[in-house]
């Protein structure tokens, strides 16, 4: 089971990792989280504004989902992405990965993550605790680089 969700207001991880034991069954012996978090840029950012290409951000999370299940052994996985203008704290992203062992599920989290980051169609835009707007923020290296231990 994928469960994928992008939406405007927060996510309660505790009540998300319930319902994930709850419909997984017996044989799951571990449930890992990820939980991404708007940083204040010590002090200076306000918000974080994130905007998505509607429908097409839901499909290539689906699509990384899909990958991450035909790779390892997992019950369950949830991706949550969140839009919308976010202040340091908040959770912007939770990714929830359900599987009989450990390792599967840890490896799937970190995999769902690198592509999230390199491949989901989001833009963020900062908001500056100046009373400026930011930039649009620009793509890392380093997650390109992450990124290529998946590669086949």
């Amino acid at each position: 089971m994928a469960r994928v969700i992008v939406q405007r207001d927060g996510f309660d991880i505790a009540a998300e990792i319930a319902r994930m034991a709850a419909e997984s069954g017996s044989d799951v012996g571990a449930i890992v989280t990820f939980t991404g978090l708007c940083r204040s840029e010590k002090g200076a950012l306000a918000a974080l504004e994130l905007e998505h290409y509607p429908g097409m951000a839901e499909a290539e999370m689906e699509r990384i989902a899909g990958e991450a299940k035909r790779r390892w052994p997992i019950d369950a996985l949830t991706l949550i992405h969140r839009y919308g203008k976010i202040v340091p704290g908040e959770g912007i992203v939770l990714v929830l990965v359900a599987s009989a062992h450990r390792a599967a599920a840890f490896e799937a989290a970190e995999f769902l993550m690198d592509y999230l980051k390199t491949h989901a169609p989001f833009w963020k835009k900062e908001h500056r605790t100046n009373g400026q707007d930011g930039a649009w923020v620009e793509a890392h290296a380093r997650d390109d680089v992450a990124l290529r231990r998946w590669r086949d």
